[in-house]
């Protein structure tokens, strides 16, 4: 078998490349070479052939079309598919219990962390959930600019403040006040989108400024089919005038799964009652649905039949038998077919049948036993798939058996209750409303990965460990906040927090604390693994061959920035060879060397100064599914090859790179 020891990739998976990829598995024909600005061979789309392919359906030229579009949209896409160098860097002394917990908290720009994360966490998260800025002309947007890197642009710009918050207003004075907002969050959800599961979610909180616009752009990001829903959430009692007519009490969610035909089902709560501001009901879609045989039946009869194309109503709503429906000895003896209006789904009927929660009532209905004080029947659950409530919008009010789903005078008070100051944050969410959407998602996914990449204070990240705790589930939050600095005069300052990230953070070690004391278990996962946006840990080469000084050779030699640890390099390779930031690590003596075993030999890395054939013999024998070493730990071109050789012939399957 062939083995070529290469360099592990320094940057983050270059999008355009594989969309290029992807073409050309589906015409092979229209992808060609061509050389790159700096002479290199690369392989091209010939746009011409494409068009070709394409013949019929291709859109060009003035000819009208239905498209979003807005000044700077081109440069946004190529902000989410343009690499960047950057990496995280594990920060120990902020993390809590870092060695076992599998929650993560990064600080940074959230564009540049998603295109980290996009190996590791490729197709991982189950939901995301963010409330990002609402652009209300006092709230920032961030300053990206898509033309040059990162920190060239900050330095031109002087928009990077010591703390390297990078932030700027967005008067509506501006005329590119929306412009600016959908460049700022279009390539974030764009790079967000790659990380769903197939049945996965994203749903975002929206003020009623913007959330037309967003609506837009997940209209094209994710499909207009894979829009289930758009909740109404009331964030307060007392709204404020935003005119002489109009006060405002609400807030949006909007709902788009990643792919309809895998996607669960959202359940939540809907109320039936009168409303006093307009809102659209949701409505019932007609269907199909088969009840499983084998559940309970309250029937006083323990055998009882009833034909097919039996009709029954109760109210508005009509059943239509369209098998028999036969109980024997009080339970269903054969599947049933039924017509009905359904706000629920066939997943959902199967789960509750086979959790023995379902029984059918004297009048037919099908009714769940909810072990609780008080009974009630599925059809107050609501199951909003993209078939039936596509273009609705829902009233989110509490269950029978909760306390609602807060406000933001409640989000202010849980601020206040967990750090002991007040107004630390503007327009918190409370965390029991992103609880219930956590487990209006993860309802059959206990171990989910929930997203929350505008962390702000961490409440999603205290709404998992709480409904942890609540229901026994084991889902992992990964939260991004931008370190941006609390300004001097703010209450944030006065109670010693220097950024919002470090709120974040406080926040959560205060509220797992609270959760320890009341959960009496142990079982629970209350930590975070820490980690920060850097630069990358490698020296950069931009020199000429006869520009190199004798000077600068000692730098060549070992290119890793001295101020990188080993374990700040093990983080670099995680990403860069898509393992989770959450993955298992200890540390192995092998031939008087620390090697890093990650998960259980699904990476060896070698960090050391000096690589030997006796640490290659004893991490090859573990037959890890990957090894790296350092490039600067080999003393010749002879060793390196030498260690090739033995990984060859002891483990053939090993995936050898050098760092």
């Amino acid at each position: 078998m062939e083995m070529s020891m290469d360099k592990l990739r320094g940057t983050s998976p270059d999008l355009t490349q594989d969309n290029v990829a992807r073409l050309a598995e589906l015409f092979p024909t229209v992808v060609t070479e061509a050389r790159d600005e700096d002479g290199q061979v690369t392989r091209a789309v010939d746009f011409d052939l494409l068009r070709q392919e394409l013949s019929d359906h291709v859109v060009e030229g003035p000819q009208e079309r239905y498209h979003l579009d807005w000044p700077g949209k081109r440069a946004a896409a190529f902000a989410a598919n343009a690499p960047t160098t950057a990496t995280l860097r594990p920060d120990r002394e902020e993390s809590v219990d870092f060695d076992t917990t599998k929650n993560v908290f990064i600080e940074g720009d959230n564009l540049e962390v998603l295109k980290v994360l996009q190996e590791s966490y490729l197709g991982k998260v189950k939901m995301i959930y963010i409330d990002p800025p609402y652009n209300t002309g006092n709230d920032f947007v961030y300053a990206d600019d898509f033309a040059e890197s990162t920190a060239d642009y900050l330095q031109r710009s002087g928009e990077i403040d010591d703390d390297g918050a990078r932030l700027r207003a967005n008067p509506e004075t501006n005329g590119r006040f929306h412009s600016d907002w959908l460049s700022m969050m279009y390539p974030r959800l764009k790079l967000a989108r790659n990380l769903l599961t197939e049945d996965g979610a994203i749903l975002a909180s929206i003020g009623e400024r913007e959330v037309s616009n967003l609506r837009a752009i997940l209209n094209e990001l994710f499909g207009e089919t894979n829009f289930v829903g758009e909740l109404v959430w009331e964030k307060k009692k007392k709204g404020a005038f935003l005119s002489s007519h109009v006060t405002n009490v609400k807030e949006y969610i909007l709902v788009f799964c990643r792919d309809r035909s895998s996607f669960g089902g959202l359940i939540g709560e809907v109320t039936h009652a009168a409303e006093t501001y307009p809102v659209i009901k949701s409505t019932n879609s007609r269907g199909i649905r088969t009840i499983p045989a084998g559940i309970a039946s309250n029937y006083s009869e323990r055998d009882h039949e009833v034909g097919a194309g039996t009709r029954l109503t109760s109210g508005n709503m009509e059943m239509i038998l369209l098998s028999d429906l036969i109980i024997r000895d009080g339970r269903l003896a054969h599947d049933v077919e039924v017509e009905s209006n359904w706000i629920y789904s066939q997943t959902l009927i199967d789960q509750f049948s086979l959790s023995g929660d379902l029984y059918i009532t004297r009048d037919l209905y099908i009714r769940r036993h909810v072990r609780e004080p008080r009974t009630k029947m599925l059809k107050d659950l609501l199951m909003m798939r993209g078939e039936s409530t596509s273009g609705s919008t829902f009233t989110l009010e509490p269950s029978l058996h909760s306390d609602g789903w807060g406000t933001n005078e409640d989000a202010f008070g849980e601020l206040h209750s967990i750090l002991g100051e007040q107004n630390l944050m503007d327009f918190p969410k409370p965390s029991k409303l992103i609880a219930k959407l956590i487990r209006s998602v993860t309802w059959a996914d206990s171990d989910a990965i929930i997203l929350d990449f505008f962390a702000g204070s961490g409440t999603t990240g205290q709404a998992v460990t709480q409904l942890n705790a609540a229901d026994g589930g084991r889902r992992q939050y990964l939260l991004v906040q931008l370190n941006e600095a609390a300004e001097e005069s703010s209450a944030l300052r006065r109670a010693g927090f220097s950024s919002i990230s470090a709120l974040s953070r406080e926040r959560l070690r205060r509220s797992a604390a609270a959760v320890r004391e009341t959960s009496g278990t142990e079982r629970l996962d209350l930590g975070f693994r820490a980690f920060r946006l850097d630069a990358s840990p490698f020296v950069e080469r931009n020199h000429s061959a006869d520009s190199i000084t004798p000077d600068m050779l000692a730098e060549l030699e070992n290119p890793v920035l001295a101020d990188r640890s080993p374990e700040d390099l093990l983080t670099h390779v995680l990403l860069a060879w898509g393992l989770d930031l959450s993955a298992t690590i200890e540390t192995v003596s092998l031939a008087g060397e620390e090697v890093y075993d990650v998960e259980d030999g699904a990476l060896l890395a070698a960090l050391g100064s000096t690589v030997s054939d006796e640490l290659a013999h004893a991490m090859a024998e573990r037959h890890p599914d990957r090894a790296l070493f350092l490039d600067s730990g080999f003393v010749s071109d002879a060793a390196r090859i030498n260690v090739e050789q033995i990984f060859r012939e002891v483990s053939p399957g090993t995936d050898v790179k050098v760092l």
